[in-house]
């Protein structure tokens, strides 16, 4: 973030126990080192929010971009009514044939 070096922070160091004393420097020094921490901390937390906000508007997107596939809604109404005649040759089919196919399994299974 910054780019202090070593000498710099000597610096500050010398000019904080000239101008603070060195009964307080120590205290004011925690308390620094508290409010940097909360800070820190802080930013962590809002990056980890913008992160998950960013990651739900992609999921958002990617959703919505499934649900307008054309295709796949027509594959589904082509089961759909592929199922329904099914069911509807097998109710309209005459109960002669359904003995014959059941005959003709349980010959060839046992």
């Amino acid at each position: 973030m910054f780019d202090i070096g070593f000498w710099e922070l000597a610096i500050i160091g010398v000019v904080a126990l000239l101008v603070i004393g060195p009964e307080r420097l120590p205290q004011v020094a925690r308390t620094a080192g508290l409010w940097l921490g909360r800070a820190r901390r802080f930013v962590s937390t809002v990056k980890a929010d913008i992160d998950r906000e960013i990651a739900a508007d992609a999921l958002k997107q990617t959703l919505a971009k499934q649900a307008e596939v054309p295709e796949l809604h027509d594959i589904v109404e082509d089961t759909k009514q592929t199922i329904q005649k099914t069911q509807q040759s097998v109710v309209e089919q005459p109960p002669e044939k359904n003995e014959a196919v059941t005959k003709n399994s349980n010959d060839a299974s046992g």
